[in-house]
C-alpha cells in the first residue's frame, strides 16, 4: 500500500466535504489502482462508496481487488446489481475466487447471483482444489493456440481476445486440451511471415505444475526460471490454468509473512497489522505464550534439583543468565540459517550429516573464541575488578568448558529440529527462536550442573 501523506488526506477529505466530484475524479484518473485501494482508507465509511463511483471504469475492478476485505464488503452492500455485475465481468477468475473466499456467505450468495455461468463454473471448479496447491490459486484465463495456426491468424486471436487474460506473453499450444508446447508472444512478432505455422516457433520441453503440487513450491519454479507464467496440468495431463508471477509473488509474500509470525511465537494471521484488533491478535499469540511458558518451568523444575549444589557455590547463580542466553542465541542463529536454506530449497532431509558436520565444527570454532574471552572476563572482571574471591580458576573453568558444550548442543538442536520437521510434514518454521530457545535452556542448565558437579563437588 502506497503511503499517502496527511497533506494529501486533508485536500481529498476538503473536496468531499465540498463536493466538488470532478476535481476528485481528475486526481484519481492519473493513480494507479493499489494507490488508489490505499485512499479508501483515508475517508469516512460513508463516502467510500460514492468515491469508488468516481473511479474510470478501466480502473474500478483493479482497485477492487487491491482493496482490503472491509472495504470490498463495504461496497458489495452498497452496490446495485448492474453495479456488481460490471466489477465482476472485469475481474480475473482467479481474483473472482479470493474474494468469494474471503466474504460472508450471505455477500457470496449475492456475488455468485451475479456472475455468468461460465465464470461460475470456473470458480467452482478452482474452489474444489486443496487450499494451498497451486490449482487453488491459478486462473482459468490464458491464452491456448491449435497447432497448424498461422503466425497471423494467432496474432489476430491475440488482439482479439489477450484483454480478457490474464496473461498473453507466453500463448500455449493445446491438442485435444493436452498441452503441447509454448511459444511467446515475442516469436510471433519477430516471425518471418505472417503465413509460417507456429508448429515451427513451438518449445515443446515445457514445464509446468500439477493442480495438487504445493503453491510455495510452484512460486519458487517461477522465481528459479523467471517466467511470466506457468502452466498448470491435471492429473490426465490436460491444460487447466495458469499461474502468473504476480500471484505467485502474493504467495511468497504470504508464505514469508506466516513463517515470520511462527519464527516469532504466533499463530499465523491473514489480517494486516493496523487490521487486526487487540482480541484478534490476542487469540493469535496466548497459545505460543502459555506453551513457551509452561515448557520453560522446566528450567525452574532443573535449577530445584540442584539447589543443594547451589547453597555450596552460590557464585555459579551469577553465570546462568549468561548460559542460557548463549546457548539460546547460538541455537536461533543455526534454526534461522536452515529454515532459510530449506525454503529456497538448497538443503532436504539427505543432507542431515554434512550440516550436523558443518554446525559442530561452526559451534566448537565459536564456542573455543567465546569461551576464552568468557574466561579472561571472569577473572579480570568478576574477580579482579569486582573483588569476588568466590570466582576462581575452577569455577571459570566450568563456565568455559559448559559455554562450549552448550554451544554444541544448541547449533545441532537448531539444525536437526528444523530438518526433523520438515521430513515428518510440519512447518520447519515452528522449530524456530522460542522453541530452541526454551530447550536450550534446560539443556544448557543440565550441562552446567553436570559439569559443575563433576569438577567442583
Amino acid at each position: 500500500m502506497a503511503v499517502l501523506n496527511a497533506t494529501f488526506e486533508d485536500t481529498l477529505n476538503k473536496l468531499i466535504e465540498e463536493k466538488k466530484y470532478s476535481s476528485i475524479k481528475d486526481i484519481l484518473v492519473l493513480m494507479n489502482p493499489t494507490d488508489l485501494a490505499a485512499i479508501f482508507e483515508l475517508i469516512e465509511e460513508k463516502n467510500i462508496p460514492l468515491v469508488f463511483r468516481l473511479l474510470p471504469k478501466n480502473k474500478a475492478a483493479d482497485t477492487f481487488v487491491e482493496m482490503e476485505n472491509e472495504y470490498q464488503e463495504l461496497l458489495i452492500r452498497s452496490f446495485s446489481d448492474s453495479e456488481l455485475k460490471e466489477i465482476l465481468e472485469e475481474m480475473y477468475v482467479n481474483d473472482a475466487v479470493d474474494l468469494v473466499e474471503e466474504m460472508p456467505a450471505i455477500v457470496v450468495q449475492r456475488i455468485l447471483s451475479q456472475i455468468d455461468g461460465e465464470k461460475r463454473k470456473d470458480i467452482n471448479q478452482i474452489l474444489q482444489y486443496p487450499e494451498n496447491s497451486a490449482g487453488s490459486i491459478m486462473t482459468t484465463e490464458f491464452v491456448s493456440l491449435r497447432l497448424g495456426t498461422t503466425v497471423g491468424d494467432a496474432i489476430n486471436q491475440i488482439r482479439k481476445t489477450g484483454i480478457d487474460k490474464k496473461s498473453f506473453y507466453a500463448c500455449y499450444v493445446t491438442q485435444n486440451r493436452k498441452l503441447i508446447g509454448r511459444l511467446s508472444v515475442k516469436d510471433l512478432l519477430l516471425a518471418n511471415n505472417d503465413d509460417m505455422l507456429i508448429d515451427s516457433l513451438l518449445k515443446t520441453n515445457v514445464i509446468s505444475v500439477n493442480t495438487h503440487d504445493d503453491q510455495e513450491e510452484v512460486s519458487k519454479l517461477l522465481s528459479k526460471y523467471n517466467f511470466y507464467a506457468i502452466p498448470v496440468v491435471d492429473s490426465e495431463e490436460r491444460m487447466v490454468g495458469i499461474i502468473a508471477f504476480d500471484d505467485a509473488l502474493e504467495v511468497m509474500e504470504d508464505e514469508v509473512t506466516e513463517d515470520m509470525e511462527i519464527m516469532g511465537g504466533m499463530a499465523p494471521s491473514d489480517k494486516t497489522y493496523l487490521h487486526s484488533s487487540p482480541i484478534y491478535m490476542f487469540k493469535h499469540r496466548i497459545f505460543w505464550l502459555m506453551f513457551l511458558m509452561v515448557s520453560a518451568t522446566f528450567t525452574g523444575m532443573i535449577i530445584n534439583n540442584f539447589e543443594s549444589a547451589l547453597a555450596v557455590q552460590v557464585v555459579l547463580t551469577a553465570f546462568i543468565p549468561m548460559l542460557m542466553d548463549t546457548g539460546g542465541n547460538s541455537g536461533s542463529q543455526s534454526s534461522v540459517i536452515i529454515i532459510r536454506a530449506l525454503s529456497l530449497g538448497e538443503i532436504e532431509f539427505k543432507d542431515l550429516p554434512r550440516v550436523v558436520i558443518k554446525e559442530s565444527a561452526t559451534a566448537l570454532l565459536c564456542g573455543t573464541a567465546l569461551s576464552a574471552i568468557c574466561f579472561i572476563k571472569i577473572m579480570l572482571i568478576d574477580r579482579m575488578l569486582l573483588g569476588n574471591t568466590d570466582v576462581t580458576v575452577m569455577v571459570a573453568l566450568v563456565v568455559c568448558i559448559t559455554m562450549i558444550v552448550t554451544i554444541l548442543v544448541a547449533k545441532i538442536l537448531g539444525c536437526v529440529l528444523p530438518l526433523c520437521a520438515k521430513k515428518l510434514g510440519f512447518d520447519p518454521a515452528v522449530m524456530a527462536s522460542p522453541l530452541i530457545t526454551t530447550i536450550a535452556d534446560a539443556l544448557s542448565l543440565l550441562v552446567y550442573f553436570g559439569i559443575a558437579s563433576m569438577l567442583l563437588f
